[in-house]
């Protein structure tokens, strides 16, 4: 199961973000999650991908994690595509 990332945000000043979260979660926690894709891994867990704008909404992204009650498992950031070329 997986959904487009939010368009509004600026991906060019972006870095790409993955959270994993223990559980699953289902698509209604898309709106919750600033619009990061959601995608159901089949070992049970929840990959929350997409663009973050800077370490002050990454760290909004834990705190809504934590306050939940939801496991973090991982925090990965993406290379970007200059770091690619």
């Amino acid at each position: 199961m997986s959904n487009t990332p939010d368009p509004k945000i600026d991906s060019a000043r972006s870095v790409i973000y993955q959270i994993r979260i223990k559980g699953q979660l289902d698509s209604q926690w898309t709106d919750w999650f600033d619009g990061l894709t959601l995608t159901l891994g089949e070992d049970g867990d929840t990959l929350l991908t997409g663009p973050v704008v800077d370490q002050a909404a990454l760290h909004g992204l834990l705190r809504k994690v934590r306050d939940t009650g939801l496991t973090l498992i991982a925090i990965n950031q993406k290379p970007s595509k200059q770091e690619k070329s």
